[in-house]
């Protein structure tokens, strides 16, 4: 199947109207329940209509932005690299003491460690501190991210506690170049945590606290991209769609001048290290343009076009407003100054 087949045959609504689109490709569903398409037309709405304000105000890391977190299970090794341009991530599986040994973590992935570094960067940049508090108990936090507590193997208190173990595990190593030379600069997120301890009581298990490594708190404080938490909220079925999101909120705000065109090339090797095999260029793309366009629905002021061989990036307004004593308003007083970077280091698609 050609690319223009998939374009014909994913979008039957012009990418300039992404909830018409979402509206035609909605799946039946039970009379109780809502589908994602559903709420992601809900948010937008919403959105819409308000500008963000107070809990609506989240943060993220500027290189999350570009180089995000594998989306799916990383099998049969304990690392996975993202290349962008003259940048690229890896990120390698550490080990956690659990009380009597040193117990292998596996790399982060999916929806709920992007939550969890939102909430745990949002919550630094708000108070400006390294120390992140996680509430009383898993229910309490997990709410906080928008999850519904249940337990079970797959049940959101398993994979929280699995995907917060293997992100507080993990070394984060950023490779880029610059001047003629290759720079590499290794972080972990969280220096610091308190592993789980086997005991019957639930309470005492549960850590209060992470703290975030002085590198990666230092380019948050310094570099945080202001984003609307009502999307990522109604993202968060698709880790695709919230990189995709995340992505935009960065990009578009610092193009100046003439639009930038993007191949298809360029947007599979940033975001397409998971897709292989026989269709894996035609994979992608459909899955890509379908993330698009349920980010696109969360971020109207975003002015993207498909053209012949990729994507048009237009300059467009931030999902959240420059005026920086907005963001005091929303984020509150101990915030002295928060301004989006015109140009944040030499990553990502520039």
């Amino acid at each position: 199947m050609n690319d223009k087949a998939i374009d014909e045959q994913s979008f039957s609504q012009p990418l300039s109207d992404p909830i018409a689109w979402l509206h035609v490709n909605m799946k039946p569903r039970k009379p109780s329940a809502k589908t994602r398409e559903e709420k992601i037309i809900e948010a937008s709405v919403a959105i819409s209509r308000n500008k963000p304000a107070g809990d609506d105000l989240g943060f993220m890391h500027p290189i999350m932005c570009q180089l995000g977190l594998p989306r799916s299970k990383v099998e049969q090794t304990s690392s996975f690299s993202r290349i962008s341009g003259n940048a690229a991530l890896m990120i390698e599986a550490g080990k956690l003491w659990n009380g009597n040994s040193f117990v292998q973590q596996p790399v982060p992935y999916g929806s709920m460690p992007r939550l969890m570094l939102i909430w745990m960067n949002t919550y630094a940049v708000r108070h400006k501190t390294q120390e992140i508090p996680l509430g009383k108990n898993p229910s309490d936090f997990l709410k906080k991210l928008g999850k519904i507590p249940n337990d079970g193997i797959r049940g959101s208190y398993s994979v929280y506690r699995i995907q917060l173990q293997a992100l507080a595990a993990c070394r984060i190593s950023l490779g880029f170049n610059l001047d003629g030379k290759a720079y590499t600069c290794d972080s972990k997120p969280i220096k610091c945590f308190e592993a789980w301890i086997p005991t019957t009581d639930e309470q005492s298990s549960w850590p209060s606290s992470v703290t975030l490594s002085d590198e990666y708190y230092q380019t948050l404080i310094e570099h945080a991209v202001p984003i609307d938490m009502r999307a990522l909220l109604a993202l968060k079925g698709s880790s695709l769609a919230m990189d995709v999101y995340v992505w935009l909120a960065e990009r578009l705000h610092r193009i100046s001048g003439r639009p930038m065109l993007l191949y298809w090339e360029n947007i599979r090797e940033q975001f397409a290290q998971e897709y292989d095999g026989k269709h894996a260029q035609q994979d992608f793309k459909k899955k890509f343009l379908r993330a698009l366009q349920a980010a696109l629905a969360e971020y109207p002021q975003a002015r993207v076009k498909i053209v012949t061989g990729g994507l048009l990036l237009m300059a467009s307004p931030p999902p959240v407003p420059y005026k920086t004593a907005d963001l005091r308003k929303c984020v509150g007083k101990s915030v002295e100054k928060i301004s989006y970077p015109r140009r944040i280091g030499p990553t990502g698609l520039s």
